[in-house]
């Protein structure tokens, strides 16, 4: 059973910088997609962004597209969100998620997103708080 660890966020001002980590144990994320959503209070969770196991294949919502950037190491099993340009808008708590058999795709009517349901694993989430 994989357990997917969150660290970092927390409070930072308007234009502020964070990274969140999402260490694997016990097991691989070998052949995982790695993705970050993310929840504001009274809302549903949403995409921020993702990575395939190539680490070269990458993806965002438009909210984040210039500002997050997503990547991952395969060989310590940890995917990583660096948030820049940080706005009050992006207060949420930050979940880190696997999927062997899903992932985000680029399709002609735009990015295509899994259900939550049908992901694997979920980190515990993170709490970023952006103050004006």
């Amino acid at each position: 059973q994989v357990l997917l660890v969150q660290s970092g966020g927390g409070w930072v001002q308007t234009g502020g910088f964070l990274r969140l980590s999402c260490a694997a144990s016990g097991g691989t994320l070998r052949g995982y997609e790695m993705a970050w959503f993310r929840q504001a209070p009274g809302k549903e969770r949403e995409f921020v962004a993702s990575v395939l196991y190539n680490s070269r294949t990458t993806y965002n919502s438009d909210l984040t597209k210039g500002r997050f950037t997503v990547s991952r190491d395969n060989a310590k099993n940890t995917g990583y969100l660096e948030l820049t340009g940080l706005k009050p808008s992006d207060t949420a708590v930050y979940y880190c998620a696997a999927s062997m058999s899903v992932a985000a795709t680029e399709t002609p009517q735009g990015l295509s997103i899994p259900d939550v349901s049908e992901y694997d694993y979920w980190g515990q989430g993170t709490q970023v708080t952006v103050s004006s």
